[in-house]
């Protein structure tokens, strides 16, 4: 197996994982593997988790982008959490860690690319999500509503109004209020129903300009 054939195949696409190159190439598995290994201490490919891979800069002919890696990296997945409130400037914060939601068991990868955080839900509460666009790649990251709720559902505690406060939300009126009782419906959760009315206080309060955040 030699780079060049790796570039022709695998700089076409975001990454690529093991597999493709054992499918491609005659070469044992094994031997493979030192030879990506070698790869990587050069810079010329960049490991994201274990056996999947991408090519550094130089001989990647399509865009990484990071919601695209994320939602590569671990299937099923979308993102959502606080990635995805800051996605729709619901909060003013820059968010770097990539949360997605998964209904496998619960990972996360640290690599040169950034830290991508997945959390595990029921098979019942992974919905709620579309596709986007950056780049001319998809993703796939949750409605602002279903945003807000994976989040609640995923931080431990009770969600008081200080807590909430203390998120500082902003351009709340990119909720939808039917879309986001009727989301928090299917978790079932009287936890998330009490979040979801002191949430929709402080939102109304904020369209009236009576916090000051």
């Amino acid at each position: 197996m030699r780079f060049d054939d790796v570039v022709r195949i695998g700089g076409a696409m975001p990454c690529f994982d093991l597999a493709l190159l054992v499918q491609a190439f005659d070469d044992r598995r094994e031997s493979i593997r030192v030879q990506l290994s070698r790869w990587m201490k050069q810079g010329k490919v960049i490991g994201l988790r274990r056996g999947v891979y991408t090519l550094s800069d130089t001989y990647r002919r399509v865009p990484l982008t990071h919601p695209t890696l994320a939602g590569r990296l671990y299937r099923p997945s979308y993102l959502s959490g606080l990635w995805a409130l800051g996605h729709y400037d619901l909060i003013p914060e820059r968010v770097v860690t990539f949360t997605s939601v998964t209904t496998r068991v619960p990972r996360r990868f640290d690599n040169a690319l950034g830290v991508f955080d997945y959390r595990n839900v029921k098979q019942a509460l992974f919905f709620g999500f579309g596709s986007a666009g950056v780049a001319g790649q998809e993703f796939f990251v949750a409605k602002p509503e279903k945003a807000l709720l994976d989040h609640w559902h995923l931080t431990e505690g009770e969600w008081t109004m200080q807590r909430l406060e203390e998120m500082r939300y902003q351009h709340v009126d990119r909720v939808t209020e039917s879309r986001l009782r009727a989301y928090a419906a299917r978790f079932q959760s009287p936890r998330l129903e009490r979040a979801l009315q002191r949430w929709l206080r402080l939102a109304d309060e904020l369209e009236e300009g009576t916090v000051t955040l």
